[in-house]
């Protein structure tokens, strides 16, 4: 029996690798204690997304457990033992804005819940790999300092830039720079991970998220780009940009992409390794041709609203560059591109508004300009 432990389960990249790695005959354990809509409301639950998982995959148990409570899951950990062979952590209280109003619960779901199981790794299954969803919020606002320049729809950085081509490398400085108190914890997350690898020599690797993002996200304002985008297109809500024009420029990379690189890395793992991993330029965009993606796929004018205040810390222009990745597992490569992403979000919506205890409007607002952002 192969074991595969999961924390965030329910969520986007935990589903979706629960469901990648039971089609490749692992036993999946899922951890997931719905902790989203606690923190961000009932449209971010993540109980819809459990119960397909407890209906569709035979070899998948739930365990409705939190990643801070360390005798829960050594109870889990100590009942597979040695047969775990993957633990992905995807597991976080994932937003910047929330984390400052509770720094104390964000630095302890974040930071001690994966030193929590780093440990019972260590204990139970010292040979398994060792997966953690980082951030790119690790480097802080470090990417601003970039030479940009102001397009009609996006910032851009200046052609003769070594990052241009291809994005950011991992050797990008995380020190001397305002990350938010979410990349802070994260970051503390990110260097116990690699330290693990480094000093135990346990199989564990950063990945360090652009925007992950695909049909199975649950998002909100406060976290989740495309997905809460795409919701607010079908549903008429407002939308609300947050600083610089709304030219701010996002990689994406869908959660099937993100998972398969871990597939890539557990089948020759390179202890303490980190690696950027978001949609590079094969799929990023600002949030203006966001918008307009959004509108073309709804057939009507987003309702849009701006705020002059860029949220603290906030990327202005950020591309991850994937060569280290592609040049350590040159078989992988990207399946889906920004346009597919999109479609697979408003599809999976339109399947969404069917579905009981989801409330839609039975009529959505005439179509309007969106006010000026410029």
């Amino acid at each position: 029996m192969s074991v595969a432990i999961i924390t965030g389960s329910a969520g986007l990249v935990g589903s979706e690798a629960a469901r990648f790695f039971h089609d490749r005959g692992f036993d999946v354990a899922g951890i997931d204690n719905d902790t989203r809509q606690r923190l961000f409301g009932a449209e971010a639950s993540t109980g819809a997304q459990r119960k397909r998982l407890e209906s569709s995959l035979a070899n998948y148990r739930h365990f409705d457990n939190d990643i801070r409570d360390r005798s829960a899951l050594s109870a889990i950990f100590a009942h597979y033992g040695a047969a775990v062979e993957l633990v992905i952590h995807t597991a976080a209280q994932p937003s910047h804005d929330w984390a400052a109003r509770d720094p104390q619960t964000d630095f302890a779901i974040n930071a001690q819940g994966t030193l929590n199981l780093l440990e019972l790794t260590r204990k139970h299954c010292p040979r398994a790999s060792f997966v953690f969803t980082s951030t790119n919020k690790v480097y802080g606002d470090t990417p601003n300092l970039l030479p940009l320049v102001e397009l009609p729809t996006r910032w851009e950085l200046d052609a003769g830039h070594p990052y241009f081509e291809h994005g950011i490398d991992e050797r990008m400085s995380v020190d001397q720079t305002r990350h938010s108190l979410f990349g802070v914890s994260k970051l503390a997350a990110d260097s116990l991970v690699q330290e693990y690898g480094r000093y135990f020599g346990l199989n564990t690797v950063c990945f360090r998220g652009g925007c992950l993002t695909g049909p199975a996200h649950a998002g909100t304002q406060l976290h989740g780009f495309l997905s809460y985008l795409a919701r607010c297109a079908v549903m008429g809500t407002r939308y609300t940009v947050f600083g610089y024009q709304g030219k701010q420029v996002r990689d994406n990379i869908h959660s099937f992409d993100l998972v398969n690189m871990f597939w890539h890395y557990h089948q020759q793992p390179r202890p303490g390794e980190v690696y950027n991993a978001g949609g590079g330029r094969h799929s990023h965009c600002s949030l203006r041709e966001a918008i307009v993606r959004c509108e073309q796929l709804s057939g009507r004018r987003m309702l849009v609203e701006y705020c002059e205040q860029p949220r603290l810390g906030d990327h202005i222009w950020y591309v991850s560059d994937t060569r280290k990745f592609r040049a350590h597992y040159p078989a992988w490569d990207y399946r889906f591109d920004l346009g597919q992403i999109l479609s697979q979000i408003f599809e999976a919506l339109g399947e969404l508004r069917h579905l009981p205890g989801h409330t839609w409007p039975d009529s959505l607002p005439a179509a309007q300009p969106s006010p000026s952002v410029s």
